[in-house]
């Protein structure tokens, strides 16, 4: 029998590549995503797209009619600035939209729900390195704690209401389709950048650092939580630091440019680490090995030349 899944956010990077996994495997899909960063054109037309905000009535009404075997939910209000900027307004999305659809799924027997959540949002500052899902929990945005606050919900559900589900904390996700109109896409931002012939703007020193974990990994994962029936949160990262100076430095010798990135002030409050363990979900879920960087960025950056020439 053919499984459902509806994944909320389908429409965006991560959630498209996610919804084009399930297709290729048979699934039939059905995309929630009111396309204010998502775009249509990343949608499978074999999939079905509803243009609904997940804080509508509509939404939960649908997965009530659907009853679908999973959920991925990929719908966010990611930003983290606009989060510190209007946490209200983060909270109705991330916590409030996120609680409806919880209790839909328990209304439609949903097998299973699987969370986007965030690693470096949720960790804060590193006490020691690369964080493990052990570390202590200390989020220094609204952002990160409206993640915080839906795992802790997350956690309620499956032991009184009985819903299982998997929350994935991911690194800095880069790859195709990534948006390069928002603060989370750096790989995107420096791209476009170098496409353009344009001199790019690195934030701060350049000496701070990320774990960038290429999208097809978080498929991966993504999948094999989907088959699963093992609960809680995971890390789903590489454990490699790479400072933004290396980052671009390593895309300017992809696009063959010698420009050097400028430098603008600091980001009040940007961490200065994130690196994240992910070796208990890569061994729990016998994930394939990681995607090199140095292989992700050539192929993340060649997807951006092609997209350029359509």
């Amino acid at each position: 029998m053919t499984k459902h899944v509806v994944v909320t956010g389908g429409a965006g990077f991560i959630g498209s590549n996610i919804a084009d996994a399930y297709l290729a495997r048979g699934w039939y899909v059905t995309i929630i995503d009111n396309l204010s960063t998502g775009k249509r054109r990343n949608v499978d037309p074999r999939a079905a797209l509803h243009e609904i905000d997940i804080r509508d009535r509509a939404a939960a009404d649908l997965i009530r009619a659907l009853k679908p075997d999973v959920i991925n939910h990929h719908a966010a209000q990611m930003d983290v600035r606009k989060s510190v900027e209007d946490p209200a307004a983060d909270a109705d999305v991330n916590v409030i939209g996120t609680l409806r659809l919880l209790e839909a799924a328990v209304d439609a027997a949903v097998k299973r729900v699987i969370f986007a959540s965030t690693g470096g949002a949720i960790y804060g500052e590193p006490v020691e390195v690369p964080q493990t899902e052990s570390h202590p929990l200390n989020p220094l945005s609204p952002y990160g704690c409206a993640k915080l606050a839906v795992e802790r919900y997350l956690n309620y559900y499956r032991v009184v209401r009985g819903l299982s589900s998997v929350a994935l904390r991911y690194a800095n996700v880069y790859g195709p389709r990534q948006n390069a109109h928002g603060e989370a896409g750096v790989v995107a931002i420096f791209a476009a950048k170098l496409l353009d012939k344009q001199q790019a703007t690195i934030n701060g020193s350049g000496e701070q650092t990320r774990d960038f974990v290429y999208v097809d990994d978080v498929v991966a994962a993504n999948l094999a939580a989907s088959d699963a029936e093992w609960q809680g949160e995971y890390n789903v990262g590489t454990g490699v630091e790479t400072t933004i100076n290396d980052l671009y430095d390593s895309l300017a010798s992809i696009a063959g440019v010698e420009t050097r990135a400028q430098h603008a002030p600091p980001k009040e409050g940007e961490q200065l680490r994130s690196v994240l363990d992910g070796s208990q979900l890569r061994t729990l879920a016998n994930l394939p090995e990681r995607k090199a960087l140095s292989e992700g960025l050539k192929e993340t950056f060649d997807w951006f030349a092609a997209e350029r020439g359509r």
